[in-house]
């Protein structure tokens, strides 16, 4: 079997490092089973850093369709174009698509439309916002897939309820979770922590990049001003990117201890992650390694992609209502917050069950 992965972004490399281990195992086992991994931007994408496929401990991406940009039209478009010459170029049977970006949309629509197989990882998910883009985005590949790989039972009921096929909805964990399980032991310190006289456990981390939060001035001051206000002076350490640290920075906000760093190395920040007394986030990945590693998370959303991180795990979500934010953290702050009860297959074996079901 001839699979071509695709990867849109840079959080889609997080999911797909365990599957590319899962396959070269089977291979080593004399399985039949080989992959291309593709993706959609250029080699000298400023998101990929040096580092990420090291700390992944993955191979780089074997081609690149060098497509980018903001309007999703003109982004779909290109790289529909792009895609069919790379599967002209390198012929699969099929592709396998995870998350639910434009890329992953773009790239399910030509290998359907191919007659090739689909294969959606963390199929199911849902915010039942249709003027949510990637809502858009994850309800059409999923209609079109022929394995759609659920991180949960809520995916599964999602994907029942609109009518799939039972026999393609696999049930095989969350994925996220093989790469932090993998990782857990490789996570640095980084270079800074001690220069800033940080101490495990003694700060916030806060990270925002959700761009419909970020261009809301008044939303965005209030968050900011009632988590500082709450955090009674303990170090928030937030690695933002540019654009989001120039939102911050126009709000003129009297904090000393807000630091505002830029984003760090996936071994780095899950240190950060792991060494946090709290998290302060509208990262649903974020959330889900929070929940795995027992540390309190608070959302900036009113919906959860993966319930299993408020339902059984360390996450609370408090949408942008400063109330809510206080009231959370006030529980963080005095050591109140709940602990993980772990969710149902997140045990690091997901990839493996991806590619059991893939060969047969």
């Amino acid at each position: 079997m001839k699979i071509t992965i695709v990867a849109g972004a840079r959080p889609n490399f997080m999911k797909i490092a365990p599957i590319t281990r899962a396959i070269q195992a089977a291979r080593e086992a004399g399985k039949e089973i080989s992959y291309r991994l593709v993706y959609t931007g250029s080699e000298d994408d400023p998101n990929l850093d040096a580092s990420l496929f090291s700390d992944l401990n993955m191979p780089k991406p074997d081609g690149y369709l060098n497509v980018y940009g903001h309007d999703h039209s003109a982004i779909t478009a290109a790289i529909m174009l792009k895609f069919e010459q790379e599967l002209d170029n390198h012929p699969a049977q099929t592709v396998l698509v995870v998350d639910d970006f434009t890329s992953t949309m773009s790239c399910a629509i030509v290998a359907k439309k191919r007659g090739l197989k689909v294969a959606h990882v963390i199929a199911g998910t849902r915010s039942f916002d249709m003027n949510m883009p990637r809502e858009v985005n994850r309800t059409i590949v999923d209609a079109i897939s022929d394995y759609l790989f659920t991180a949960g039972m809520v995916a599964n009921r999602n994907l029942n309820q609109e009518g799939m096929i039972p026999d393609y909805i696999h049930y095989v964990g969350n994925i996220l979770i093989d790469s932090i399980r993998y990782n857990r032991n490789r996570l640095r310190k980084p270079a800074w922590f001690d220069a800033m006289q940080l101490k495990e456990k003694g700060y916030l981390l806060l990270t925002l990049n959700r761009r419909s939060l970020i261009k809301q001035r008044n939303t965005l001051y209030n968050i900011l001003h009632t988590l500082l206000a709450a955090s009674e002076g303990m170090p928030v350490i937030a690695p933002l990117h540019p654009y989001v640290q120039s939102a911050v920075k126009a709000l003129e906000l009297p904090a000393d201890n807000l630091h505002l760093l830029p984003p760090q190395s996936y071994l780095n920040f899950g240190y950060l992650i792991n060494h946090a007394k709290g998290i302060v986030t509208d990262s649903g990945n974020i959330a889900e390694e929070a929940t795995f590693l027992d540390v309190p998370c608070i959302t900036l959303n009113s919906y959860a992609e993966h319930p299993e991180t408020w339902r059984h795990g360390t996450n609370v979500l408090v949408d942008d209502d400063p109330k809510a934010l206080t009231a959370a953290m006030h529980t963080l702050m005095h050591g109140e917050w709940k602990h993980t009860t772990l969710p149902d297959r997140w045990d690091g074996r997901t990839a493996e069950r991806i590619v059991q079901v893939l060969l047969g």
